[in-house]
C-alpha cells in the first residue's frame, strides 16, 4: 500500500508543484498550438511535394510532440527538486526509489498522451483526416505505449539533469533526433542505411509506424510485434535512467553536489 501512494499520490503532489508557479494557461502555446503548427507546416509540405498524405504527417507529428512533455516534464521533476533544494529533502526518505520516481512519470504519460491525442482530433477535424471508429481503442493504446516509452528517454535525461546545470538544451536536441530519426515525416525505410539503422533503437519509431497501419485498418494484433518492441525500447531507457540515477546520486553524495546549482 505504502508503495502504491508513492507511486502515484506522491507521483501526483510532484507533478502539481512542478506548475505550481505559473497559469496552467501557459500549458495552451506550448502543448496545443505549436503541436499543431508542427502538424500543419509538415502535412502543407507533403502536399506540394506529393510525397505523403495528411494522415502520414498528422500521426507522425501527433505522436512526435508528445515528446515534449514526456522528455522536458519528466526532466523537470527532478531539476525542479535540485533547484528549489528540495531534492535532498527527497532523496534522504527511505522510500523505494523505484516507485518514487516512477509514479513522477505516471502524470508525464497521461500528459504526453493528451497531447498527441489532440494532434490527432486536429487532423480529423481541419485537414479531413479519416480513421475508423473500430480502429479507435486500439490507436489509443499506442498513443499511450509511445508516451510510455518516451517517458522512459525523459528518466534518463532527468538523471543527466543530476549532473548539468541546465537539461533543455539536451531536451531539444534530442526532440530533433526524434523528429528526423523515428519516421515521423520521412517513412524509415527511405531512410539512408546508417540511420535507419538507428531508428529501432529510439522511442516512437514502432508506435507510429503501429498507429499508421491501425489508421489504415489493421487490427491490434497485427501490430502486436511494433507494440513490443516499442515498449522494450521504453523499458530499455527507463531501466537506464533508474540505473543513472542510482549512480550520479552517488556521486552527487560523495562529491557534496546534489543541490549544487
Amino acid at each position: 500500500m505504502t508503495t502504491l501512494r508513492i507511486l502515484f499520490i506522491g507521483g501526483l503532489m510532484s507533478y502539481r508543484a512542478m506548475f505550481n508557479w505559473l497559469s496552467p494557461w501557459i500549458l495552451v502555446p506550448s502543448l496545443i498550438v505549436s503541436p499543431i503548427c508542427q502538424i500543419l507546416l509538415f502535412a502543407y509540405i507533403g502536399r506540394s511535394a506529393g510525397v505523403g498524405s495528411d494522415e502520414f504527417y498528422v500521426i507522425g507529428n501527433a505522436l512526435n510532440y508528445a515528446v515534449i512533455p514526456c522528455l522536458f516534464a519528466m526532466s523537470a521533476t527532478i531539476e525542479g527538486e535540485r533547484e528549489g533544494r528540495t531534492l535532498s529533502v527527497v532523496l534522504t526518505t527511505p522510500a523505494a526509489r523505484i516507485p518514487l520516481f516512477l509514479g513522477r512519470a505516471v502524470p508525464v504519460i497521461v500528459n504526453g498522451w493528451a497531447v498527441a491525442l489532440v494532434g490527432v482530433l486536429f487532423g480529423l477535424l481541419v485537414l479531413d483526416v479519416h480513421i475508423p471508429a473500430g480502429a479507435w481503442p486500439s490507436l489509443l493504446l499506442v498513443i499511450a505505449v509511445s508516451s510510455a516509452a518516451c517517458t522512459g528517454l525523459g528518466l534518463a535525461m532527468g538523471a543527466v539533469a543530476l549532473r548539468v546545470r541546465e537539461s533543455a538544451v539536451l531536451g531539444n536536441v534530442l526532440f530533433c533526433l526524434l523528429l528526423v530519426f523515428s519516421g515521423s515525416n520521412i517513412a524509415v525505410d527511405d531512410l539512408p542505411s546508417w540511420m535507419a539503422a538507428v531508428s529501432p533503437w529510439l522511442p516512437l519509431t514502432h508506435a507510429i509506424e503501429a498507429a499508421r497501419d491501425i489508421a489504415n485498418g489493421a487490427a491490434l494484433g497485427d501490430v502486436a510485434g511494433l507494440v513490443g518492441r516499442e515498449i522494450a525500447v521504453g523499458a530499455m531507457y527507463a531501466t537506464l535512467g533508474l540505473l543513472l540515477l542510482r549512480w550520479l546520486e552517488q556521486q552527487s553524495r560523495a562529491h557534496a553536489t546534489l543541490e549544487r546549482v
